[in-house]
């Protein structure tokens, strides 16, 4: 079995950076809460240029429009398509309640393409 290059890894993070695009937040039973991509202003990569982890960001607030109150956040899941699909990534973290206009969650999530 042959291994492949440090050049065809960093291929694969530009690929997952421009393809994986839309992140979204979910309730503990995997229920959509919301999904953005970078396009929008509350979305960006975080990561610096080469690192073998990709970091995709997240913050909401309680204020924000599209996000229902009370809402409780469990997980950040990675998609390629803007709804629908299956889940490329997913990852867990401390369970969140957005009750009021005031409170305000960042996630960061994080896709390791390990060789350098």
């Amino acid at each position: 079995m042959a291994e492949i290059t440090s050049q065809a890894y960093a291929d694969l993070r530009k690929y997952i950076q421009s393809n994986w695009q839309y992140i979204e937040l979910q309730d503990e039973t995997g229920t959509s809460i919301v999904r953005l991509s970078p396009n929008d202003s509350r979305v960006t990569w975080t990561h610096a240029e080469g690192d073998q982890t990709l970091k995709l960001q997240i913050v909401v607030k309680g204020s924000d429009s599209d996000i229902v109150k009370p809402s409780t956040f469990v997980k950040s899941a990675i998609f390629n398509v803007v709804t629908g699909g299956q889940p490329y990534s997913v990852e867990s973290f401390t369970p969140f309640t957005l009750e009021q206009n005031e409170d305000e969650l960042t996630v960061i999530h994080s896709i390791q393409v390990p060789k350098l």
